[in-house]
């Protein structure tokens, strides 16, 4: 069940290979491969075994290590893309073993028949999971078992590609094309002059009727696919009129498969253009309900006559049954398409309950189908590439309410029963709408002129939102999973083939949380003032590029040594800022914990410049000096990460107590950013209002080492190095647990990215030390393969959490559209660009309030005892006043020094230019932003002042209107 030319990957693959790439997909970087024989390199392909005057039953690749040491296959693999794919090879290989000196490696692959001798006993044995066209592909010779995403174009020197060959009328290939065979019959190899890779397909690789297979263990004896349709043998005789179903039979493969068929159907979907190269036909009057069993629809490759149909034609269709990678089709390359002139009964549109099963869908595979019921969506990640939506049906019957496909591990333990029974129930509430084409929209530069299929500025589609159908589409099979085809291929978001429509899910504000303080995280999605260019035209680095549709950089791809990971100029910067703000002073929030900032000493620096930035610009946005950050601690980590943590905070809400501390003396985080901890009080509050904010950004789960530790991914859904991030977590719980004493407060919230999921092992040594998560009853912050969870998490300990009036996430990022997101400008056509929230960062924000309410003036606090000991944020009553301590004292009297340790605390006072205000004290400090009375009138504080009264022309007060 799986169409011609379907060369894009899998949701989950599409998922995973962008979080390796964190930016968006181009051409990747170039790696040190170089000419003349500096690796292993492909040194023959013989690519028509087993077809007519075949030298050998199956085809073959050989490879050649021309260097002076032997080179280990392992984790490597040999794929195959057709020659009109545009993205990931549908055909892999993973390859073991070692190539010797000077030594060859055999692959063998498929057949095409019984002709030809016996192939030497090779080093790998693909079969038929490595079955080229034998006239025009592209090979790749990948230093790696992942699928390739692959630029189109010549090829070299790209990232885990040892070597390319691109022969016959292929896309891709190393500066032009090999002349390949005629055609399967045409029994030649393709051979390279042992070794010399000159980066030239159509140079180092020549036709030859002596094909040589040479093993590791030497030369074969001479001789006495899938492939592509069309490459394979022609069944002889007349064609055996069938119907359909007949051809698809009851089961998952054709019984007819490689017989000659003619067959009748109404059409019901046509792709003259955009890959399909085909048509899908249904017996006539077939339909309406869900009784069968064996579909009555089947897919016709014709690339060559598809343009004589339309969608209600009556056509009857001459060629071969096939099994396509699992999808039935009937080839009728060279077979005969016609359009008949009597009448046909319409077909029906399926309608019913989504089926669970693959057994069950399978009957009604090719049909056509009117989707009803609840539907959502619930993967948008590959609408920016391939056109496709991820689509959910129903409410899951495992997890109370969920609409959507949530991670296993972010509801249940890993391993778990429920963990592995919610991975099940994802694959059978999912299916992909497609768009009626196998186009890249990022690697196809033609594509990028064409408007991005469903979506515009007004039609977001996010991630949650409800979807209708409002036109019939078709059920087929392709890339390994199920999918919705509209009835011809959808461009732009108003097509007229578009078959569905989508809610608005937007808010312009997160959920009320309460409280008289609001502490969120924000991950800002490696915000780097310091961009890609600077560092190349002015701190002598090098940098790659993603590049948008005119070739001009957007991103940095990889900046040498240890460069910037954001934006790649100012222009880009801009765009990428505008959004981060919008989103943070829309939050809401007094404080905010902020992962991926740059770290600014590592471009040589004040290591606050990218922080103090974003406050400016935080504080431009609302035209007034509310924000402000918190500076650096003087003791630093030795080694830092060009990335690091951060806290900003509203002036006029809360206060610092303490400076800032940074964890510096824990191994576990040598491969994470350390945390860093600060103590907050409400403004005008005493030191019951304190708590301490830790931030953290954990270990991510990529680059898995393989090494068999407890850092290797197991498998079990927590990814790699979960080992690090549990030590991670037991490293912060003691780290937290001192600071209690050391700033005087139980009250302790652990915020951030831990790059782990609500139930993964790192989390539940949170759970065990007695910090509740805040936000497991809320939504997800983070989309990954289709599947939502949450890495961002904010956590109290049990003083804190009974302060808490209320948790959120703000889904702006993670719900949608990536095509929306700054790194994507000007990557298609259709302007999606705006400076607003959505689509800031790729995680969403989570906030929190907290009940701290700043007391008043009166006598509420303890009075002040001359031998007692206080710390900063203390509160004391002392003659008819209340005072903060602003360090550690004892013995001094409240008042008896200007500029001493107690700061009193002005009363509160109505005034109508302002409403309630603080009167203005001579030992209160004041940082800016604040609001006094003073002698009947209010002030606004411009800068940090103590005891200068406000009044005179030229000092810290502006006058803000008589009371």
């Amino acid at each position: 069940m799986r169409t011609h030319h379907l060369a894009r990957p899998t949701a989950l693959a599409a998922a995973l290979l962008a979080t390796a790439l964190v930016a968006p997909a181009a051409a990747a970087a170039p790696v040190g491969t170089a000419d003349d024989g500096a690796g292993v390199v492909i040194n023959e392909a013989y690519l028509s075994g087993g077809s007519a005057n075949a030298a050998y039953t199956h085809k073959f690749v050989e490879l050649f290590n021309p260097t002076d040491e032997a080179v280990s296959l392992d984790g490597w693999s040999l794929q195959y893309r057709s020659a009109t794919g545009e993205s990931t090879p549908h055909g892999l290989t993973e390859l073991t073993g070692t190539v010797a000196p000077g030594g060859h490696f055999l692959i063998s692959g498929g057949s095409n028949g019984d002709n030809g001798a016996d192939l030497p006993t090779a080093d790998v044995v693909a079969g038929g999971g490595f079955n080229p066209s034998g006239s025009r592909g592209t090979i790749v010779l990948a230093e790696t078992d992942t699928r390739l995403s692959l630029p189109t174009g010549s090829i070299i020197g790209v990232e885990n590609v040892a070597d390319v060959l691109g022969y016959g009328a292929t896309n891709t290939y190393e500066t032009a094309p090999a002349t390949a065979p005629s055609g399967n019959s045409d029994p030649k190899s393709l051979n390279r002059a042992e070794g010399v890779d000159t980066d030239d397909n159509s140079a180092d690789f020549t036709l030859s009727g002596s094909v040589t297979p040479t093993s590791s263990t030497g030369a074969g004896e001479e001789p006495g696919d899938g492939g592509e349709p069309g490459d394979g043998e022609e069944p002889s005789g007349p064609a055996v009129e069938v119907e359909i179903a007949e051809i698809q039979g009851e089961g998952a493969r054709t019984p007819l498969a490689g017989e000659r068929v003619k067959t009748r159907g109404v059409v019901t979907a046509a792709f003259p253009s955009g890959g399909l190269d085909g048509f899908f036909i249904q017996t006539p009057g077939t339909g309406g309900d869900m009784e069968s069993s064996a579909s009555h629809g089947v897919f016709v490759y014709a690339p060559t006559l598809v343009s004589e149909v339309a969608v209600d034609d009556y056509v009857e269709v001459t060629g071969t049954a096939t099994e396509y990678y699992d999808l039935t089709q009937v080839d009728a390359t060279s077979g005969a398409v016609s359009v008949l002139d009597e009448p046909a009964e319409a077909v029906k549109p399926l309608t019913g309950p989504w089926p669970a099963a693959d057994t069950e869908r399978e009957k009604f595979e090719s049909m056509l189908w009117q989707p009803e019921g609840d539907w959502y969506v619930g993967d948008n990640y590959s609408l920016n590439q391939y056109g496709e939506v991820g689509l959910v049906f129903g409410e899951s019957d495992l997890v109370a309410g969920e609409r959507l496909l949530p991670q296993p591990t972010d509801v249940a333990p890993a391993g778990s029963e429920l963990a592995t029974a919610v991975a099940v129930e994802n694959a059978q509430r999912s299916i992909t709408l497609d768009d009626g084409s196998t186009t890249d929209y990022v690697r196809n530069n033609a594509a990028k002129g064409s408007p991005l299929p469903y979506l515009d500025a007004d039609t977001p589609i996010r991630v949650g939102a409800e979807a209708t159908f409002t036109a019939p589409v078709v059920l087929h099979y392709g890339f390994g999973e199920w999918r919705f085809q509209p009835q011809e291929q959808v461009t732009g978001a108003d097509h007229p083939a578009v078959p569905a429509s989508f809610s608005d899910t937007r808010t312009k504000a997160p959920a009320e949380v309460g409280g008289d303080v609001k502490l969120a995280s924000f991950n800002v999605l490696n915000y780097f003032p310091t961009t890609g260019r600077e560092f190349v035209d002015e701190l002598g680095g090098t940098c790659s590029w993603y590049t948008d549709r005119d070739g001009a950089p957007v991103t940095t791809n990889r900046c040498n040594p240890n460069g910037p990971r954001g934006a790649a100029d100012t222009e880009n910067f801009a765009r990428q800022e505008a959004k981060i703000v919008a989103a943070i002073n829309a939050l809401g929030a007094d404080v905010v914990s902020l992962e991926e900032i740059e770290n600014s000493a590592a471009f040589g620096k004040d290591r606050d410049f990218a922080l103090a930035t974003l406050t400016a610009a935080l504080n431009e946005d609302l035209g007034s000096d509310a924000w402000a950050f918190v500076p650096s601690p003087a003791e630093l980590p030795a080694d830092e990460d060009v990335i690091r943590t951060a806290f900003i905070f509203k002036k006029a809400a809360v206060k610092p107590i303490d400076e800032s501390l940074i964890l510096t003396d824990s191994d576990a985080f040598s491969n994470a950013r350390e945390p860093l901890a600060q103590a907050f009080q409400a403004k005008h509050g005493n030191a019951d209002t304190r708590f301490l904010a830790i931030v953290n950004h954990f270990k991510s789960k990529g680059s898995d080492p393989k090494d068999g530790s407890g850092n290797a991914d197991s498998g079990d859904g927590q990814g790699a190095w979960n080992a690090a991030r549990v030590g991670q977590a037991e490293a912060l719980v003691a780290f937290a647990d001192g600071l209690k004493r050391e700033r005087n407060t139980e009250k302790v919230f652990l915020t951030g990215d831990f790059n782990s999921y609500t139930q993964e092992d790192p989390m539940q040594v949170f759970y065990e030390a007695g910090y509740a998560n805040l936000g497991a009853k809320t939504e997800h912050t983070y989309l990954f393969a289709g599947l939502v969870g949450s890495l961002d998490h904010i956590l109290g300990s049990e003083a804190a959490t009974a302060t808490v009036t209320g948790s959120a996430v703000w889904d702006i990022n993670a719900d949608e559209p990536i095509a929306l997101e700054y790194s994507r400008y000007n990557n298609n056509v259709t302007d999606f660009y705006a400076a607003d929230p959505y689509r800031a960062s790729d995680h969403d924000p989570a906030i929190v309030g907290i009940e701290a309410p700043a007391a008043g003036g009166g006598n509420s606090a303890a009075a002040w005892e001359k031998s007692a000991t206080y710390r900063a944020g203390d509160t004391v009553s002392h003659a008819g006043a209340e005072f903060d301590a602003l360090w550690w004292t004892r013995g001094e009297e409240p008042g008896s020094r200007a500029y001493g340790a107690w700061a009193e605390r002005g009363e509160s006072l109505a005034c109508a230019a302002v409403g309630d205000a603080s009167a203005w004290t001579s030992t209160a400090v004041y940082h800016g932003g604040e609001t006094v009375v003073f002698e009947g009138r209010a002030f606004e504080a411009k800068w940090y002042s103590r005891n200068q009264a406000p009044g005179g022309a030229w000092g810290p007060w502006a006058p803000a209107g008589d009371c």
